[in-house]
């Protein structure tokens, strides 16, 4: 019988949150030049190209500390089902943001997105926080920036509700 070599669930655990931010990113490339562009954001407002490295960060951050958790708990079992299960419902939540936001143009169904997202994100990180403090930590950045993300949401949804 073959043994899996121990780095390949660390490594898929970490690449997997890319995988919706990649299918995402189909949508977001195509709306962002036209679409977004002619929505009024705040001064504030990150410009473009810092979103993929900061969302390639964060998902690479937050799939090790899951791997951690899973590591931590001795796999799939009955102890990882709501730390785990928390994380599998924020990813879910994180990647449904860009069809909504970007692809239906739907900017207030994308702050309700966004903030059932901090919610379940924030769970996550508490359930984590007494199994493995390193995965807690690790979803620190990823919650400051949901937090800047549903304002920075809030304000485009506040800004441009008239416009088509």
């Amino acid at each position: 019988m073959e043994v899996v070599p121990a780095w390949v669930p660390a490594v898929g655990f970490t690449l997997l949150p890319h995988a919706g931010g990649f299918l995402g990113s189909k949508v977001t490339k195509k709306e962002i030049p036209v679409w977004y562009e002619s929505l009024q954001k705040p001064s504030w407002c990150p410009p473009n190209w810092v979103f993929a490295p900061v969302w390639g960060t964060l998902y690479t951050s937050m799939g090790f500390g899951s791997y951690l958790v899973w590591k931590e708990l001795g796999g799939f079992s009955e102890k990882s089902v709501v730390p785990l299960g928390l994380y599998a419902g924020q990813l879910a939540l994180n990647w449904a943001w860009t069809p909504v936001f970007f692809g239906a143009h739907k900017m207030g169904w994308g702050l309700v997105t966004l903030l059932l997202t901090t919610g379940m994100a924030t769970a996550t990180t508490a359930s984590w926080y007494n199994i493995n403090k390193t995965a807690a930590y690790l979803m620190v950045p990823y919650l400051a920036w949901l937090t800047m993300a549903s304002a920075l949401n809030y304000r485009i949804w506040k800004d441009n509700r008239n416009k088509k």
